[in-house]
């Protein structure tokens, strides 16, 4: 009888979906918040995972995967929801580049006006994520439960990130390799 030698495919790791339970996480921040606004701060991670999972090129994982208001409003908001498809505009390029530049510039103006005090700061990040979780409630209960993931500023960040950033990078890199080993082959020759 041969020994077999089998060797796994270790570069595509099953990853497990948070969603059950990264819930808590948005009620736990909101909760903070409220107790107190410097809380608010924790904002940052919300807001930093998705460009983290990006960045290493993910794409929209976060959102499938992690996030933690499309986990509340997928899991609150499923008995309450009228179940109507989003309208048509609303699924469109030119909205969510929209909606993204509107919110960038809310966020932006927030943060400046905050300037380097760490309590406005804090405020700022929670009134913005606070107000972002209504507008996703609002839409889910018009529409489907998840409904504010399909225009999500965040989510369409990180697409455009990864479309124009992160995967022409990589596809640099990719053909440095090649030309590098293409080089070492014509050496070796």
């Amino acid at each position: 009888m041969k020994n077999v030698i089998t060797l796994k495919n270790t570069t595509h790791k099953k990853s497990h979906s948070h969603m059950k339970w990264a819930w808590i996480i948005m009620i736990l921040f909101l909760t903070l918040g409220i107790i107190d606004f410097r809380f608010g701060i924790l904002g940052i991670a919300c807001m930093g995972a998705p460009l983290y999972h990006a960045a290493r090129g993910k794409g929209k994982i976060h959102c499938q995967k992690y996030c933690p208001r499309g986990s509340l409003l997928g899991r609150m908001l499923e008995s309450v929801s009228m179940q109507n498809k989003l309208p048509k505009f609303m699924v469109t390029k030119k909205f969510k580049n929209g909606l993204l530049s509107f919110m960038l510039i809310v966020f932006s103006f927030s943060m400046y006006h905050a300037g380097l005090n760490f309590a406005r700061i804090a405020f700022a990040m929670f009134r913005f994520m606070s107000m972002s979780l209504v507008i996703g409630i609002v839409m889910g209960v018009f529409f489907k439960p998840r409904s504010w993931c399909v225009v999500c500023p965040m989510g369409h960040g990180t697409v455009l990130l990864d479309r124009h950033v992160i995967k022409p990078m990589n596809e640099k890199k990719k053909e440095a390799i090649v030309e590098e080993v293409i080089s070492a082959n014509k050496k070796a020759s």
